[in-house]
Order: structure tokens, then sequence, then C-alpha cells
């Protein structure tokens, strides 16, 4: 998730510290609230869901928890850069 945040130009933002973020909630935005939400309904539309953010933060949240398998973790990174080719 991070390697797909971090290369995207800074169409994704993640401002935690890398020695810092965790590896099991990976926390980001578009930096429009606008764009989150549209991006949010669209992963919902593909299958990805309960990515909404935190309401004191805004942005994405993704949980990985254990019982995401990486086919999961992989099709949220394709989306993102899909989503990014689109609205980047």
């Amino acid at each position: 998730m991070y390697e797909t945040i971090d290369g995207s130009g800074g169409f994704y933002i993640n401002r935690i510290r890398p020695n810092a973020r965790s590896k099991m909630n990976v926390v980001f935005q578009t930096g429009d609230e606008e764009l989150d939400r549209r991006f949010v309904l669209e992963a919902e539309l593909q299958g990805l869901c309960l990515l909404k953010g935190y309401k004191s933060v805004g942005g994405m949240r993704a949980s990985i928890y254990n019982a995401m398998p990486l086919e999961g973790v992989r099709a949220l990174a394709d989306f993102m850069r899909d989503f990014q080719r689109r609205y980047g």
C-alpha cells in the first residue's frame, strides 16, 4: 500500500513518517475532500469496502489485518492506480 501511495507523485498523501507507519491501518488522502468521497464511493462499487477514514482526520483508511488476503491488498492498490489515472 505504501509503495502505491509513495509512488503516486503526490496524488495520494500520507503524512506519517515512514518509520512510524502502521502495517495494519494505512491512512491516506488525496488532499481534496470531494475526491476522497468519490474514491470511497467508487471503491465500494468495486467491492472495496470500509475505506472511509476517521471522522476527525478524513481521507481514507485501509485496515489490513490478518483476515485480509494479499489479493485484497493488491485489488485496492490496482484500484488506487486506476483512480489516479482517471482523476490525477
